[in-house]
C-alpha cells in the first residue's frame, strides 16, 4: 500500500538525431485528478510544461490527438496491469507509430515521461515539479526539436487503481 504522498517517474528519450520556481499559474494546476475534470488536468499539463518551455525560449508545444491516443492508452494498460515501465504494451515508440502519428522511416523525434503520484503529489503542479527536479524528464521537456505533445491521465496509480493518477506524455515532432 502506498502513502498519500508518493509519487514515481521514468524518463525515455528517442530520436533520429532544477525545478523551476518561477512558475506562472495555470488554471486547474493544483486540481486533484477525478473523473469529471481529466481535460481541465490535462490542460494544466500542458500550460505548465508551455509556460516552462516559454521561460527557456523554446517553442509551445500543441496538442496531438494521436500523441494523446497512444499516451492514454499506456496509462490505461499500467494501472490495468500494475507495471510502471515505458515497456508493457510495446515500446513507446511502437505504441506512438501504431496510433499513427508518424510513419516507421520518417525523420520523427519521439520522448516520453511518466509519473504517478497519489494525494498532493497527483496534482499537475507537482507532477510538473517532480518531473523538472528529474534531469532525464527535464531534458525531454525542454528538447527543442519537440512540437507536439499528447497527456494520457488515468485515475489510480500500478499498484492501486483506487487512488492517486498516473500520467504518460508522448513528445514528437515529425518532418
Amino acid at each position: 500500500m502506498f502513502s498519500r504522498r508518493t509519487v514515481a517517474l521514468v524518463s525515455v528519450v528517442a530520436a533520429f538525431s532544477a525545478p523551476s520556481a518561477a512558475m506562472a499559474a495555470c488554471p486547474d494546476e493544483d486540481v486533484m485528478p477525478a473523473a469529471n475534470n481529466l481535460p481541465e488536468v490535462r490542460a494544466a499539463l500542458l500550460c505548465l510544461h508551455n509556460e516552462l518551455r516559454g521561460q527557456r525560449g523554446l517553442p509551445a508545444l500543441k496538442e496531438n490527438a494521436k500523441l494523446r491516443r497512444a499516451a492514454a492508452g499506456h496509462s490505461q494498460d499500467m494501472v490495468e496491469e500494475g507495471y510502471f515501465s515505458h515497456e508493457g504494451d510495446g515500446t513507446f515508440v511502437e505504441r506512438i507509430l501504431d496510433a499513427g502519428y508518424a510513419r516507421r522511416n520518417d525523420g520523427w523525434s519521439l520522448g516520453e515521461n511518466l509519473a504517478w503520484g497519489t494525494g498532493e503529489l497527483a496534482t499537475p503542479r507537482r507532477m510538473m515539479e517532480a518531473w523538472m527536479a528529474s534531469p532525464g524528464h527535464r531534458k525531454t521537456i525542454v528538447t527543442r526539436a519537440y512540437r507536439d505533445i499528447g497527456f494520457g491521465v488515468r485515475l489510480g496509480v500500478p499498484k492501486d487503481a483506487a487512488v492517486g493518477a498516473t500520467v504518460t506524455a508522448n513528445f514528437g515532432a515529425k518532418p
